[in-house]
């Protein structure tokens, strides 16, 4: 099937914003993958929208003893403390 940019867009639109997925997309309007993804491109561009991310992270800060416990933290480059992280003691 061809579709008009308006309706490329509006399929974009939906997998952009979650409403579809790029598989049920391909399914729902008879594209490929493929084609759905390039859609979903064309209307983020189009609209100047960031890039979707693939994953989400939900990051927690607990701290057990105290506020003052972190203060060792605050000296450190940056380099050091993502090598903290990397330990997973931060």
């Amino acid at each position: 099937m061809k579709y008009t940019k308006e309706q490329r867009l509006n399929i974009g639109k939906q997998i952009y914003e979650n409403k579809l997925t790029k598989y049920e997309a391909s399914i729902q309007y008879d594209i490929s993958i493929d084609c759905a993804r390039d859609y979903m491109r064309l209307y983020r561009n189009t609209n100047n929208l960031l890039p979707k991310s693939n994953f989400s992270y939900d990051v927690s800060i607990t701290n057990s003893s105290s506020s003052s416990g972190l203060s060792e933290y605050e000296t450190m480059s940056k380099e050091e403390l993502i090598k903290e992280i990397i330990k997973g003691n931060l």
